[in-house]
């Protein structure tokens, strides 16, 4: 009897914690070879039903320990149902001053979750895309980084604000 309310209650914790009430849209698209080359754009197709209600936006990333960078620098471009885009290049710290990886993680993997756009409202419901690419460069060069080795997988998160 004791090994049944062991297990129920095992299952229930796990039930619990692997609920996201939040999440809204949240999936992931695997880089080949753990390298991101610099033409090749990770694009996110996605429908939006509620246009009323503010979201935040997010980008998720996960990255080893052949990223060799302290910041990322991306090129992200939002385009809605009704045709508007938005482009921003952005910059994220990936490491910490010391050096150490930011992000969560206990293997060699670390996930960061980086604030894209927050508090936003979808001007119209419909199929929308997101689509993000690298634009990272080394120092004194004009001509980004072609393979950008290290990031494995790139995700975007859409989350119901609270």
């Amino acid at each position: 009897m004791k090994n049944n309310s062991l297990v129920i209650f095992f299952l229930a914790v796990f039930a619990i914690i692997s609920c996201d009430s939040k999440s809204v849209y949240d999936t992931y698209s695997t880089l080949s070879e753990g390298s991101w080359n610099k033409n090749n754009a990770v694009v996110f197709t996605f429908d939006v039903k509620d246009s009323i209600h503010k979201k935040n936006l997010f980008i998720n990333l996960r990255n080893n320990e052949d990223y060799a960078y302290s910041n990322l620098f991306l090129i992200t471009q939002l385009r809605f149902a009704d045709g508007q885009v938005l482009v921003d290049t952005l910059e994220y710290d990936m490491t910490d001053t010391s050096g150490k990886f930011l992000g969560k993680g206990f293997s060699g993997v670390k996930e960061n979750k980086l604030f894209y756009k927050e508090n936003i409202t979808f001007p119209t419901t419909g199929t929308h895309t997101f689509k993000v690419t690298q634009a990272m460069r080394k120092n004194g060069k004009i001509e980004g980084i072609k393979e950008l080795k290290g990031i494995t997988q790139v995700g975007f998160r859409i989350e119901k604000t609270q």
